[in-house]
């Protein structure tokens, strides 16, 4: 039974009686009080006027003050009735009855596995909206109901935990294709055993908060574990310093060989006014251009002719020398001061910890006093960024606020101070990204990007590296293509899909010659959209 049901029913019990006790009680008061007795069911009549706040019939007037001070109270309690029976009763009823209901047990299988996610939160978002692209089936069973009732109102298919974990019916378990467990370690652990005790034999990708857990939730049958939180940290540091080496998105790797980065050019660097036709990037630096970030906007594939600009933000991929070499030539860290971290939750402890392990010094600035803040004030205080944490001299500002809004302010702020220190932020949504770019952020990524990615190539099969919201770097074999030139075997012409490196054995090339050509065991690295690399995979890889 429904808790709004169960509450209109002690209603239905509760309001008689409150009448007959009112009533009950006016009667004797009028009997010994007023000296105007009254019967029973002229009292039960008078308390329901009364309560109901409908109004009087022949009892109106009172003498004695005792009996008038009764009245006033029972005058309010009906008002105070009234006003609480709807929100409480009434309208929660009503509401349950005509809006959705949310199912509390796994579906039934129809059509492919699907993949089951449980707890919803900002790491499973790039996730989502991967699979969907797939259109693979996803389920999310989430304990928060208005949570599971804002996902289910986007399309989502929701299962409501209403219960503790272990009493959800998992009957349809088996019909998932994988799971991902997004709750907090014990809740994972649980969901693991009790996953594996009804046999199911598919993948399970944990979420770890605490590395000590990890090797328990390996041990008891978890495919893969991601931490995002570690992983976020480690992505923003590796971009505030060049002592700590990244996989995960410093530079972002894509196998072996090949790697992603954003460069921010500098307004003193030396590429500022050169068109990329004339700075050879490829030739000299051995690097692809994948697209641009100007002013908030994103544009792959820059017309060659197009000047480089200073706040330009040049998307790049190639080795991870070649890489670096070109940072430093866009836009070259100070060798001195601090890094500065705003912020100190879950991810700007990670980040202090990962930049002080690899000898960097650091200022925390927080609001809360606490271990580990050197600054206590808000971050959002030019006084308290300019003249206490000593911006203008900082190495780089690593942004690890809370709140997206909060992260968009702080980044004016310290590019007003500060207008040349490189600013790295975190966001929890990647729709933030473009207007920290238009700010002068040099590079901002969100734990849904990072665990996200990770995630999909897990359960897709599918090695990619984001670069926008619609268009990817994927890694394929060669099939189709072997025996053909590159830039000869009509895979733009097609598919609207650019090659930009091959990797073969230990080498990756980026500059094709002209005697080139593709081998059976070669790695290909295509860049466009989610549609022209289905096309591509239906052209040339099915066919």
């Amino acid at each position: 039974m429904q808790r709004s049901t169960k509450r209109l029913l002690l209603l239905l019990v509760m309001l008689p009686v409150t009448v007959v006790l009112v009533g009950i009680t006016y009667m004797e008061l009028m009997n010994y009080v007023e000296g105007s007795p009254r019967g029973f069911w002229a009292s039960i009549e008078w308390a329901a006027e009364t309560i109901t706040t409908t109004g009087y019939g022949a009892d109106s007037r009172w003498q004695e003050p005792l009996m008038s001070v009764f009245v006033i109270l029972v005058q309010f309690s009906g008002v105070f009735l009234i006003w609480l029976l709807f929100p409480i009763y009434i309208i929660p009823f009503f509401e349950e009855r005509f809006e959705v209901r949310l199912p509390h047990t796994l579906p039934a299988p129809r059509g492919e596995r699907y993949i089951l996610i449980y707890r919803y939160s900002q790491s499973v978002l790039t996730l989502i909206d991967e699979l969907a692209r797939h259109e693979r089936r996803t389920v999310i069973i989430e304990e928060d109901q208005a949570t599971a009732r804002r996902l289910s109102d986007q399309g989502l298919e929701v299962v409501h935990l209403r219960h503790p974990l272990d009493e959800l019916r998992f009957d349809n378990i088996g019909h998932a294709g994988a799971i991902v467990a997004n709750g907090s370690d014990h809740e994972n652990a649980a969901l693991l055993l009790i996953a594996r005790d009804l046999g199911f034999a598919g993948h399970i990708y944990a979420r770890v908060d605490d590395p000590l857990h990890c090797q328990p939730l390996t041990t008891w049958g978890v495919t893969a574990i991601y931490t995002p939180v570690h992983e976020l940290a480690e992505a923003l540091a590796s971009r505030a310093s060049r002592r700590i080496r990244s996989t995960i998105q410093g530079v972002q790797q894509l196998g072996e060989h090949l790697g992603v980065a954003e460069l921010r050019i500098h307004r003193t660097s030396p590429l500022v006014g050169d068109t990329l036709e004339h700075a050879k990037l490829r030739k000299r630096h051995g690097v692809t251009v994948l697209g641009r970030w100007r002013s908030g906007r994103f544009v792959p594939k820059p017309p060659a002719d197009s000047p480089l600009a200073p706040g330009d933000i040049i998307v790049i991929a190639g080795p991870q020398g070649s890489l670096e070499g070109l940072g430093r030539l866009a836009i070259p860290l100070m060798h001195q001061g601090p890094v500065i971290i705003a912020g100190y939750g879950d991810v700007g402890r990670e980040v202090q910890q990962l930049l002080t392990d690899a000898g960097e010094e650091t200022v925390v600035v927080d609001q809360l006093p606490m271990e580990g803040v050197d600054v206590v004030g808000n971050v959002l205080d030019r006084d308290n960024l300019e003249r206490l944490a000593g911006v203008k001299n900082a190495r780089a500002v690593v942004l690890t606020l809370s709140h997206d809004s909060a992260c968009l302010f702080a980044a004016m702020v310290v590019r007003e101070v500060a207008p040349d220190v490189p600013l790295i932020a975190r966001v929890n949504r990647p729709q933030a990204v473009p207007r920290l770019y238009r700010i002068g952020v040099d590079s901002a990524l969100s734990m849904g990007q990072v665990a996200g990615q990770r995630l999909a190539r897990h359960i897709l099969g599918e090695e990619y590296v984001s670069l926008e919201h619609n268009l990817k770097l994927v890694s394929v074999d060669a099939a189709g293509l072997v025996g053909q030139h590159p830039l000869q075997a009509g895979v733009h012409e097609r598919t609207a899909c650019q090659i930009v490196a091959i990797e073969r054995e230990d080498e990756l090339i980026v500059e094709f010659d002209e005697d080139l050509r593709i081998e059976a065991m070669d790695k290909i690295f295509l860049v466009g959209s989610q549609q022209s690399i289905d096309d591509y995979n239906s052209l040339f890889r099915d066919g």
